[in-house]
């Protein structure tokens, strides 16, 4: 990672196979042009309708580049092979070809979908992520996952295809409602319990109420985080497995089994983030169960992610239709369950085939303080 003045860009080399950048800083979205390919002809911007005004901030940056504007639903209703399918028929009615190329401009939903029609268009056009989201910025624009949901799951269906750059605007984040900010802040602290644990010195050390869009401990956390995906997806872009114990790519999945299948539950009423800082907790509970877990690392997961108003607990769902859903997560094998789980700080393995008994006592350990068992 090289760190920059605080006026000047952080630029994060993703050093895969083909290797790409990613900026963050403040009012860098001037920097979307330098990160398309030489010689681009047309630009198609995937973009929800909600973000009209910061389209028109991206097309001052993209004057005299020919522009389209494909616009999509807002959140998880723009992932879908419905949406996808649209955007690829409006591509193929402008004839568009190898020499043009997408950006994004939303949140995660926007990213993965974006990233998905540019995969599989013309069997792989360049994209440039614009990430407007806290999450999108940590999480889905980097890396090279794209997907859109089913019936069966989320992100069942999709391609790694990775992007030509991604600029991360932290100034896009000042109108940002607190709540998705928040939600943002679960993948950036699922980040310090598995890899960078200054991140998590840094949140227990901040007041939340000060992680703002002009605020240097936030782009600090967000560099930091970025960088922990950036290492990890360059050992193991497709998730094929890492070196000497160490899960691979499938770190990244931290308290996401769980999560998504509460997302499922939820009808993706939930935010992300949220649902991850849940998850985060119950595999902390199930380290706890299966690998001797110590009680301070799995109460420190509760006091770091509630410290700046992420949920610890839930009950909503009952245990059997999460399990069900758990077990079409896309690391299970077979009918074998997977976790990524903590041996210690910032030391993750792969747990499987854990006891139905563990998994169930993990889940009850959710229950809020006085609810019914």
């Amino acid at each position: 990672m090289t760190v920059t003045p605080e006026s000047q860009p952080t630029r994060i080399r993703v050093a895969t196979a083909a290797p790409y950048d990613v900026l963050i800083g403040r009012g860098v979205l001037s920097e979307v042009r330098s990160l398309l390919p030489e010689g681009v002809q047309r630009i198609a911007v995937i973009s929800p309708e909600s973000l009209d005004d910061l389209l028109d901030d991206l097309a001052e940056e993209l004057a005299g580049i020919d522009t389209i504007v494909l616009q999509i639903p807002d959140g998880e209703e723009a992932k879908n092979i419905e949406v996808a399918s649209a955007c690829w028929e409006a591509l193929g009615d402008e004839g568009f070809t190898r020499s043009d190329a997408i950006v994004t401009l939303g949140g995660g939903a926007t990213t993965d979908l974006g990233g998905f029609v540019a995969a599989a268009w013309l069997r792989g056009v360049a994209v440039v992520h614009v990430p407007t989201t806290l999450l999108a910025m940590v999480d889905a624009a980097v890396g090279g996952k794209t997907g859109v949901n089913t019936g069966a799951g989320k992100n069942l269906v999709g391609a790694f295809h990775e992007p030509a750059g991604v600029v991360c605007d932290l100034a896009l984040l000042a109108t940002l409602p607190r709540a998705e900010l928040v939600a943002g802040l679960g993948e950036v602290i699922k980040c310090g319990f598995i890899a960078d644990p200054r991140i998590l010195e840094l949140v227990e050390a901040t007041d939340p109420e000060t992680l703002t869009a002009d605020s240097p401990v936030l782009r600090e956390l967000v560099e930091r985080a970025v960088q922990v995906k950036a290492d990890v997806v360059a050992g193991d872009l497709k998730e094929t497995g890492g070196r000497d114990g160490h899960p691979g790519r499938e770190v990244l999945n931290y308290g996401h089994t769980l999560a998504h299948a509460i997302e499922r539950f939820e009808d993706y009423g939930i935010r992300h983030g949220e649902a991850v800082a849940i998850g985060c907790v119950y595999v902390a509970e199930l380290a706890a169960r299966t690998g001797g877990l110590s009680p301070e690392l799995v109460s420190r997961h509760r006091a770091a992610l509630a410290k700046v108003g992420l949920p610890t607990t839930y009950a909503a769902a009952p245990f059997d239709d999460l399990l069900g859903a758990m077990r079409v997560d896309k690391k299970s094998r077979g009918d074998q369950l997977r976790f990524v789980v903590l041996e210690d700080l910032a030391r993750p393995v792969v747990l499987a085939g854990p006891s139905e008994d563990d998994l169930r006592s993990a889940y009850d350990a959710l229950a809020p303080v006085g609810s019914p068992s």
